[in-house]
């Protein structure tokens, strides 16, 4: 039996209501999905939101309304925010979010941090100082080489060890296969890094599940995947966790009820 820790990534940066009708947007409906998830077992909300035209944003005002709702309805559930530019803002402003919000827990891609340098050192700086827990995102070997050149000089503090891996690719349609993982896994092995997994594409269960066997952590959502290989959409999100709970169930895998999420401890938002 393996013990893991399960986040839910509901809506991601580009995915709207054409591509499926539960795809939350707006704060109320993030809140409503957060709950529906925690009351399966979703350990944590991974955060992104929208402006009033439903394009991804970064705006802090948006996030702390969305925090606020998540965290009412939902008390005892995690939040990490994304910095993910999605091809729309440069370091600066998501060092800006980052200044802005204080966060318990970000997502922070190395790739993106990479095209400033400077700017990249202040942000890691800054949540570190915050006490921000970051989680890089890495979606190739030069996100990994990158990333332990900046441990190596200092860019990156040596403490902040939690990595997110990403298999397949959104934006070229290239689908994640459980046969990507442990190419990546002997990458990052000398780094002694916490690790998550997340998958797009219809087999995103099965590489969820490859990850929880080689002992990782996994994200699930609609951010990544509608549905099921050869099956129709998910109903919500909720029935993506609720699928993928009941194959851990059945290969003798369990939720670790003791593990800490990113942002699962709380603050007081201002």
């Amino acid at each position: 039996m393996t013990e893991f820790t399960l986040m839910v990534a509901p809506n991601g940066a580009r995915r709207g209501k054409a591509d499926h009708p539960a795809l939350p947007m707006t704060a109320p409906e993030l809140a409503e999905t957060a709950l529906a998830c925690h009351r399966l077992g979703a350990q944590a909300l991974h955060l992104h939101v929208r402006d009033a035209e439903g394009v991804h944003s970064l705006d802090a005002g948006r996030y702390r309304e969305a925090m606020s709702l998540v965290s009412e309805a939902v008390p005892t559930m995690g939040i990490q925010i994304t910095t993910e530019s999605a091809g729309l803002f440069d370091v600066g402003a998501q060092l800006a979010c980052l200044e802005a919000l204080r966060p318990a827990a970000a997502s922070v891609s190395v790739r993106e941090m990479a095209r400033d340098k400077s700017l990249a050192a202040r942000a890691y700086a800054l949540c570190s100082e915050a006490g921000t827990q970051v989680q890089h995102i890495l979606y190739t070997p030069e996100c990994v080489e990158q990333l332990e050149a900046w441990y190596a000089d200092g860019t990156v503090p040596d403490e902040m060890r939690d990595v997110i891996l990403v298999l397949g690719q959104y934006a070229t349609g290239q689908p994640a296969r459980p046969a990507m993982l442990p190419p990546f896994l002997a990458l990052i092995a000398p780094l002694d890094l916490r690790w998550s997994l997340c998958a797009f594409g219809p087999e995103e269960h099965a590489c969820l599940l490859a990850a929880v066997e080689a002992g990782g952590q996994v994200r699930i959502g609609f951010e990544n995947s509608l549905g099921p290989m050869g099956g129709p959409a998910w109903a919500d999100n909720a029935a993506s966790v609720e699928a993928f709970l009941n194959l851990t169930v059945a290969r003798g895998h369990t939720l670790d009820p003791h593990q800490n999420m990113p942002g699962a401890n709380l603050r007081e938002l201002t």
